[in-house]
Formats: structure tokens, C-alpha cells, sequence
């Protein structure tokens, strides 16, 4: 008898003690980590840039982001100082990171800053163009799976030494004299002018500012006091001057690394909804205001860097959530003349890629298939991931569908859509909402506020 309440006291015993030890599991799996990775993403001498072949590297161009474990399976984020990655060249892109993070591609999401000195990538594209004889016009398909695969090599490295975490922070500053709106309505309410990123007429520099969102916001990862990497976001084009045939990362690429050299910090940046802002009322295009604009551009992170709040941090705070949307594709876009451009052999070069990037998105849409509009929750903080050249107009609207919250939003992820406007700007004309720039309709507005708002409840 006492042997059995023996036996059954120390039953009771060890199932208490293995009781004991499950909160110290759950804290383990809830430990949140990042690992950050950067490798170099210059395209070769006489590689396509977006508009012209490479001549030189004026400042190398990157590939850098974070991944952040402890918070169901990994997420990536990662910004690339390219003009734009489209259709398969996000898929490829997602799939590579994905794998090396040992996670899955709707947990990744790409984008790029826009700099127009920076190659492209699509890989739809390029099957299209191959098919067509015409293999690496527009793009360099082996240097940009080169790029991948170093991008991958490194993040299987740096999770390896990912650093703990156990504080964020978050701060915003008011950037002066950069962003501008770019479309001038007359007084039919249609544009008059576009301000573009360097805009030599004083008669359209001086008008007013227009609709923008002046504040940069930062949010930084910390080890207990040490910060271990920042990431900044601000909408605007990036361009100070451009088709030079020398790469590189304009104003906000050297506000980025002039920051990560005095902070000693990683820092990630990435472009809001910027497709409708540019630097025009502040630069003619002279070639020393691209220092200018950086110096202005730094001085906002900086600010915002004085002015973060932190927090405690731990894995259940975070969490990646997903809508998939299909965007409405432009009726402009017919397929046979798409195929006659790509198969024709004295066609332009740029003529033929832009036909392969728009038939590869007008088949994809075709079929039904979906854009993922991603939302990172890190405390207090929301970052939503968008396609396109977004409208400036929808980052100002998620912010103000949850004003208890701080709302950031990285644009320019899936570019094949191109400009992205409200719908009231397809009937005001101008460059953003002409067939040129746009391969969606008006209807996209509907479609992209719902994400938004499914995303931020």
C-alpha cells in the first residue's frame, strides 16, 4: 500500500515538474531572432540598366533584408536597389529566399527602392523573349539569378548567427523639402502639368507641394539596449538625375548607407507609396542635388532615429497575414499586338521587354491569378506590403483606418502592374493614369482598400 502511494506521489511528482517546465518551452518557441543579410547587386559592365547598358558602377547597388524567426514560420523581407521586379522575377525571387530561410514564398515578400540608374528583373519575361530569339533584352537573366543566389547564400548564413531580440522601437520625423506631388490639376480638375523628378521649368516647380506624406518612419530591433537593425520607410520617387549608364542608389540609397556608417546598425529602406510623389519642386535636376536631397532624406532618419520609443518584444507580438487580391487588368492591353511586338525582330529592344512584362501580367490576370498584400504586425506597428507604383493616396487612408496604430507601408513589390492610381485619377489624366504607365483599371482602388482594411482589423 505504501509502495502504491509512493509510486503514485512520485507519478504526481514528475508530472508536476514536466507541468512546470512547459511555460519555459513556450517562452523558448516565442523567442523572437532576426538575422539581416546585404550582398552587392551591381549589375556588369554592359549589362542593361532600365534604360541604358552599364558603364560603371558609380556606387554599388544592394540586396539586403531581414529575417525574423520566432513567430511561426521565418519572414523575410527584402528591399533591392532595382528599378522594379516583376512576375516571375518575384516568384523566383521568393521561392529562392524562401527555401534558404526554411520557410515558404508567401512568407517572403521583394521590393525595390525604384532607382532608375538599376536593372529590372522578370523572368516571364524573358521566357516570352527567348521563345522569340530576343534572350536578354531589357534584363540580364544570369546576372540576376546570380544576385538570387547570393541573396540566399547569405540569409542560410546569417541565420546562423541571427541575434536574440527583445525590444523594438519606433520613431518619425518630417522630411523637408523632398517629396512633391507630381500631378497639377488645371481648374477642369484634370492635369495640367506632371512635376516629374527633376522638373526644370520655375513655373511648374512653384506650385505647392500638393498631397504627400512628409513623415519618414523607422522602426529598430534591439538586443536589450543595443540596436541590431533598422528599417526606414518613406514614400517618394527616388530619382535626382538619371541615364548616365552608371549605377547606383540615388539620395535615398546614400541617406540609407550614410546612416548604417555613422549608426554602425544595418539599415533596410524601403519606398512607400510613392508613385505619384517625386523630388520635382525641390530639384531641376542638377546633378549636386542629389546630395542635397540624400542630406535631407538623412537628416529625416536621423530624427526619427532621436525620436523612437521602445518596447518590449517577443515572438506572440508578431505575426505575417495575407490577402490575396486579383487586380483588375488594363483593357488597353491586347494580347495579339504584345505578341507581334515581342516577335519582331526590328521592334526596339525596350519595346519588345515592355511587351513580354505586360503579356506575362495580362496572362497571369487571365488565369485568375492573385498579388499577396502582406501585413507584418510587430506591437503597435503595422507594415503593409503593396504592389506597383501605389498612389501616395492610399498610404494617407491606411493610416487613417487605424489611427490608434502606427501604419507603414512598402510599396513596389510586384511591379508588373505598373502605376497604380485612385480611381478618381483615371479620369484626370496625366502620365500615372495613361495606358503608358498603368496596366489596371480604376476598378483597382475597390479592390486594394478592402485588402487594406481586412489587413489592418
Amino acid at each position: 500500500m505504501n509502495f502504491r502511494i509512493n509510486s503514485l506521489f512520485f507519478v504526481i511528482l514528475s508530472c508536476a515538474s514536466f507541468l512546470l517546465h512547459i511555460p519555459d518551452m513556450r517562452i523558448e518557441a516565442a523567442e523572437l531572432r532576426v538575422a539581416t543579410f546585404n550582398v552587392d547587386a551591381s549589375p556588369p559592365v554592359g549589362s542593361p540598366l532600365a534604360y541604358d547598358p552599364t558603364k560603371g558602377i558609380q556606387e554599388p547597388l544592394s540586396c539586403r533584408g531581414i529575417v525574423l524567426m520566432g513567430a511561426g514560420q521565418p519572414i523575410v523581407l527584402c528591399s533591392v536597389d532595382w528599378i522594379g521586379i516583376s512576375n516571375g522575377g518575384q516568384t523566383r525571387f521568393k521561392e529562392e529566399l524562401a527555401e534558404a530561410a526554411n520557410t515558404i514564398p508567401a512568407r517572403v515578400c521583394v521590393h525595390t527602392i525604384h532607382q532608375h540608374d538599376a536593372p529590372r528583373c522578370d523572368f516571364s519575361a524573358e521566357a516570352l523573349l527567348n521563345q522569340a530569339g530576343a534572350s536578354g533584352v531589357g534584363f540580364d537573366p544570369r546576372f540576376a539569378m546570380t544576385v538570387i543566389k547570393r541573396a540566399a547564400e547569405a540569409i542560410e548564413k546569417s541565420i546562423e548567427d541571427s541575434v536574440e531580440v527583445t525590444h523594438f522601437g519606433f520613431g518619425e520625423a518630417e522630411v523637408k523639402e523632398v517629396a512633391s506631388n507630381r500631378r497639377i490639376l488645371g481648374p477642369d480638375g484634370k492635369v495640367q502639368y506632371t512635376r516629374y523628378t527633376a522638373t526644370k521649368d520655375p513655373k511648374i516647380r512653384a506650385f505647392p507641394v500638393g498631397t504627400i506624406d512628409p513623415l519618414l518612419k523607422t522602426i529598430v530591433f534591439y538586443q536589450e539596449d543595443e540596436p541590431v537593425v533598422a528599417l526606414t520607410y518613406y514614400a517618394t520617387h527616388p530619382q535626382s538625375y538619371y541615364r548616365t549608364g552608371m549605377a547606383n542608389p540615388d539620395f535615398p540609397g546614400m541617406a540609407r548607407n550614410a546612416r548604417e556608417k555613422k549608426t554602425d546598425v544595418p539599415h533596410i529602406h524601403f519606398n512607400g507609396a510613392g508613385g505619384n510623389i517625386g523630388a520635382g519642386k525641390w530639384n531641376d535636376g542638377s546633378h549636386e542635388n542629389r546630395q542635397v536631397l540624400a542630406d535631407k532624406v538623412e537628416k529625416g532618419m536621423e530624427q526619427a532615429w532621436d525620436n523612437i520609443k521602445r518596447s518590449p518584444i517577443s515572438g506572440e507580438q508578431v505575426s505575417w497575414n495575407l490577402e490575396a487580391v486579383q487586380l483588375p487588368v488594363a483593357t488597353h492591353l491586347i494580347e495579339k499586338e504584345l505578341v507581334d511586338i515581342i516577335n519582331d525582330p526590328s521592334a526596339k529592344s525596350d519595346a519588345r521587354y515592355y511587351s513580354a512584362k505586360h503579356l506575362a501580367w495580362l496572362r497571369s490576370c487571365q488565369a485568375g491569378e492573385t498579388v499577396d498584400i502582406g501585413c507584418l504586425s510587430v506591437g503597435d506597428v503595422r507594415i503593409l506590403h503593396m504592389p506597383g507604383e501605389l498612389f501616395v493616396e492610399y498610404q494617407l487612408a491606411a493610416q487613417k483606418m487605424r489611427p490608434d496604430l502606427h501604419v507603414l507601408m512598402a510599396a513596389y513589390g510586384e511591379y508588373a502592374p505598373g502605376y497604380i492610381g485612385t480611381k478618381i485619377a483615371y479620369s484626370q489624366g496625366g502620365y500615372e493614369a495613361s495606358d503608358r504607365a498603368s496596366r489596371v483599371t480604376e476598378d483597382v482602388e475597390a479592390v486594394l482598400m478592402d485588402a487594406m482594411q481586412k489587413l489592418l482589423k
